[in-house]
């Protein structure tokens, strides 16, 4: 939940769960606004019996669940072993200058800038990337992942001529242009060159909603909300779940005449194979040790787990709200920040363990930063943010540097400047770490360095 009234990121939510729902109609965009990627996807959810997972499929059209089952068996098969890129978006906007605080003694407008909001001096773990910045104490887990060189870190990046509403700028990330018209995800055309015709599972939102980052054109994509979120009921009846379904098995598979039987028969049938087809992800997961119980710590602990048991994912994308802090920062930052960096450190961990590290790559981004300056006990919406990429084979570098926030430092609008482009960090996953040319996929791809993020 955002942490106050801010009208902008309201509608941001509801257009981006109306695109996710297609079919269903969308309010009225305002003019200006550009119309979520993925809207007009057809959806349909089906159980796939390969997977053992209830889904919600969206494009494909032309195709029904046993091509979809065939397909992912056909890409597990083919490439048990293809690399993951898992996109982690911190919804609403959030504060860089938080997340990496600068040190008052090296900048000294600091102090003037977050009189209440700010770290005092010796609070935190120092940034290796730069001495001048320390890590939040709630991100301690990020900031043991960086000492082990498995963080990547970019201090400011962002865009030329920044749009401060979290819908344009949150579309342009997604999309990966400048380009209110975009309609796919960048994400999604990478499956629509790479993927397969038939494989949901390539694309993969673990939310209630389609990431717009990950909506192709041609190619099937899915969300599941959480693996274990299904279960079987009868109206106005609590608690008997499992004694109604085992009293329907003594109906038997005896022949009989009675066609109504036959088919009650073949129904109990059915549901029982269902029951056992989704045994492998009872509600009862067992996080491993340092995993939240949170949405956002369970949804990482089910990446690490569907990929251990060899579902064909490529991309994974995750959303984790509340960074929209106008106001009462102080008192819901912290915990907000606590659970993304010790759930982070619990995926690399639990990665090491499942002999997974070196396939799976996380990026990390949001819409926007906050202003330097606070306001009334939060910050308003800003420019350049802060970016990770997370992993075993992360270069560990610190990426185009930290731009400083003393007044001549600051853009025309006393923002943060970006210092990276994220284009650029699109073209760097695209081309080190998921092996194909960005040509095609980023428009303008050649005008943009590729920052080093992969080792």
């Amino acid at each position: 939940m955002p942490n106050c009234g801010c009208n902008d990121y309201s509608r941001t939510q509801l257009m981006r769960r109306a695109a996710a729902e297609a079919g269903r109609g969308l309010p009225a965009i305002e003019p200006g606004m550009p119309t979520p990627a993925g809207t007009g996807l057809s959806r349909r959810s089906f159980l796939s019996r390969s997977a053992g997972l209830a889904i919600a499929v969206y494009g494909a059209a032309g195709l029904g669940p046993k091509a979809f089952e065939q397909g992912i068996q056909a890409a597990a098969a083919q490439a048990p072993n293809d690399r993951v890129l898992v996109s982690v978006f911190l919804s609403g906007g959030a504060d860089s200058l938080t997340m990496l605080a600068p040190k008052p003694s090296a900048h000294p407008t600091y102090a003037t800038l977050r009189p209440g909001l700010g770290l005092a001096e010796g609070e935190g773990t120092d940034f290796a990337g730069d001495s001048s910045l320390r890590w939040h104490p709630s991100l301690a887990g990020l900031a043991t992942l960086h000492g082990e060189g498995k963080v990547t870190v970019m201090p400011a990046v962002g865009y030329t001529d920044p749009n401060q509403s979290h819908f344009t700028s949150r579309h342009y990330w997604e999309v990966g242009e400048l380009n209110p018209f975009g309609r796919t995800g960048w994400l999604g055309r990478y499956l629509d060159a790479h993927g397969a015709p038939d494989n949901p599972l390539q694309g993969l939102t673990l939310g209630w909603d389609l990431q717009p980052s990950v909506a192709a054109k041609n190619v099937p994509v899915a969300t599941v909300s959480e693996p274990d979120d299904y279960d079987f009921w009868a109206n106005d009846t609590w608690a008997v779940e499992d004694a109604m379904l085992d009293a329907f098995s003594s109906m038997g598979d005896a022949p009989t005449s009675d066609q109504g039987m036959s088919q009650a028969r073949a129904a109990v049938r059915a549901t029982g194979r269902l029951r056992e087809q989704l045994a492998p992800y009872d509600t009862d997961i067992t996080l491993p040790g340092g995993y939240p119980n949170s949405g956002f710590g369970r949804r990482l602990a089910w990446t690490a787990r569907l990929l251990a048991d060899g579902l064909p994912l490529k991309v994974v994308a995750i959303e984790s709200g509340g960074y929209d802090t106008h106001a009462n920062q102080n008192a819901t930052l912290p915990d907000d920040l606590l659970e993304v960096g010790s759930s982070l450190l619990a995926f690399q961990r639990d990665l090491e363990a499942r002999g997974l590290a070196d396939r799976v790559l996380v990026h990390v981004w949001s819409e926007f930063g906050r202003r330097p300056q606070e306001n009334d006990g939060g910050t308003d919406h800003g420019a350049a943010g802060a970016g990770l990429v997370i992993g075993s084979r992360a270069s560990g570098q610190t990426v185009g540097g930290f731009p400083g926030i003393a007044a001549a430092q600051l853009d025309s609008s006393k923002n943060l400047r970006h210092t990276s482009d994220f284009r650029g960090v699109y073209c760097s996953l695209l081309e080190s770490w998921l092996g194909v040319s960005a040509a095609g996929i980023v428009p303008n791809e050649s005008q943009f360095s590729r920052p080093v993020l992969v080792a």
